[in-house]
């Protein structure tokens, strides 16, 4: 085992707060051949780490702030892995004052992004590169390769990328994935999104189970294959693949399926709604990730559910067996289109917060990144990277040619699956939340005319006319005439 005490700096990396996410990306740096100082408030969990893994690498355990500092080589790089919100501010504040110009302080935790550009602003003013980072893929990612997304400074990309880049997952043609996503809370804000995706992304998958079971009358059993059968096809995903594997789990108490002893109520930590939440302030529409989270919160109002159960609603027998088939290949292109729309929203609200904040996102960077590590790795991501790459300024995923052809090609079972949901009292809120999307950016004008109006008339709101330009009003208490308030 390494001693405790160092005399000379001898740690390219350190991390301090050793829970298990902490802990695996310090083991992740050993085993690359990085000597790393570790660290914790408590002194028992950095013993136990270099302990029990003390053979997979070079660890520098340290007791102290000021020792744990000094083991590292300049320009110094700490990597926080603490609980968002005070903790991470406690743990700044104490490390800050032992740090020189130049060094950076690495935030991997899921941080809100208006805290990162708090605390990368308050950082760069004593001339330390605070590096907002978004990491995913869970434990198993952080050991052995996430998909990293580094903000902050250009300057601190160039000691740090290096590291964080040998420690990423890989894409399947070998590529890092990671990259150097933009300014101070780019990072941060581009896994916020990442995350708002994954909520829409499990929505989705979700829906289609609850169809294939209550319309098509499968089993659990029989719906994982259903399921393993998409993952070798344009659906190949960790996502859909981890559903299959629960689907078929038994569970060893009862003997029952273990989706069958799950509580029907889903949690959730908050970035989803922190993601709808910024949409708003953006006024970008993610109505995917919106229904998603709202359905999870909707799982967890246990008395509003019980309180309803007796409402009434259409009974229907399941499918035979030909017309089950064919509607599970139905709902599988209603997945697939709705997938598209959910990505493509969340492309949006980054590229319309990339322009507000100045960041100069790289979109195509971002979907090559989420190919490996991530939890929302997916075949088709190497697709919108292609799209971006020949056209950065595309307004929207379904503008590319191959994209807007295969939605084209689903909408009919698409219109089929939601149509029949709503027949038989099966709720799909993302589905039909996607498909309203789709239509709502394919026609050729919407009612958002009348509602304008009604906010003149009601608030003197003015309108824009289609004929001319400049702002209106019309004297609706009046003689209604139109007055130009340009």
């Amino acid at each position: 085992m390494p001693s405790s005490t160092t005399t000379q700096p001898t740690a390219q990396i350190g991390v301090t707060g050793l829970a298990v996410m902490g802990s695996n990306l310090a083991r992740n740096f050993a085993r690359h051949g990085h000597t790393v100082a570790v660290h914790n408030r408590t002194y028992a969990k950095t013993k136990a780490l270099v302990d029990e893994h003390g053979h997979e690498g070079t660890f520098v355990p340290a007791e102290s702030a000021e020792e744990f500092v000094a083991a590292l080589q300049k320009p110094r790089r700490i990597v926080v892995m603490v609980k968002a919100g005070e903790p991470t501010d406690a743990v700044i504040d104490e490390f800050t004052p032992l740090l020189d110009e130049g060094d950076v302080i690495i935030d991997g935790g899921n941080a809100h992004f208006h805290d990162t550009l708090r605390r990368e602003k308050a950082l760069r003013d004593k001339g330390i590169h605070f590096v907002g980072t978004g990491i995913s893929g869970g434990e198993e990612g952080a050991l052995n390769g996430p998909a990293i997304m580094p903000g902050g400074s250009a300057e601190s990309y160039k000691s740090l990328g290096p590291l964080l880049e040998s420690i990423a997952a890989k894409a399947p043609d070998g590529t890092p994935c990671c990259t150097h996503i933009g300014p101070d809370a780019a990072g941060h804000f581009v896994k916020m999104v990442h995350n708002g995706i994954e909520y829409a992304d499990m929505q989705l998958i979700a829906e289609a189970y609850d169809l294939l079971r209550t319309v098509a009358g499968f089993g659990p059993a029989r719906i994982a294959e259903v399921f393993r059968g998409w993952n070798s096809g344009r659906l190949n995903s960790y996502l859909i693949e981890i559903t299959a594997e629960v689907l078929a789990h038994t569970d060893a108490a009862s003997g029952r399926p273990f989706v069958d002893v799950v509580a029907d109520e889903a949690e959730q930590k908050g970035t989803g709604r922190w993601t709808v939440q910024t949409a708003l302030d953006l006024g970008v529409p993610v109505s995917g990730i919106a229904e998603a989270v709202f359905a999870r919160s909707l799982s967890g109002h246990r008395e509003l559910r019980d309180a309803a159960r007796t409402l009434p609603g259409p009974a229907a027998a399941p499918l035979d067996a030909e017309e089950a088939e064919a509607f599970a290949a139905r709902v599988e292109e209603a997945l697939y289109a709705s997938k598209l729309v959910s990505y493509a929203q969340g492309w949006n609200m980054i590229a319309a917060a990339s322009a507000e904040y100045g960041w100069d996102i790289d979109l195509g960077a971002v979907a090559a990144i989420w190919r490996g590590g991530c939890i929302i790795r997916a075949a088709f991501l190497d697709r919108i990277r292609a799209a971006f790459a020949a056209d950065p300024s595309l307004p929207t995923l379904l503008a590319d040619e191959g994209f807007a052809d295969e939605v084209g090609r689903a909408q009919d079972a698409w219109r089929d699956v939601v149509a029949t949901a709503v027949r038989r009292g099966v709720p799909t809120p993302g589905f039909s939340a996607a498909l309203a999307y789709y239509d709502a950016l394919r026609a050729e004008r919407l009612p958002a005319a009348l509602t304008q109006g009604q906010r003149d008339f009601f608030g003197a709101h003015t309108y824009r006319r289609t004929d001319r330009e400049g702002s209106f009003h019309t004297l609706w208490g009046g003689d209604r005439s139109e007055q130009d308030v340009s």
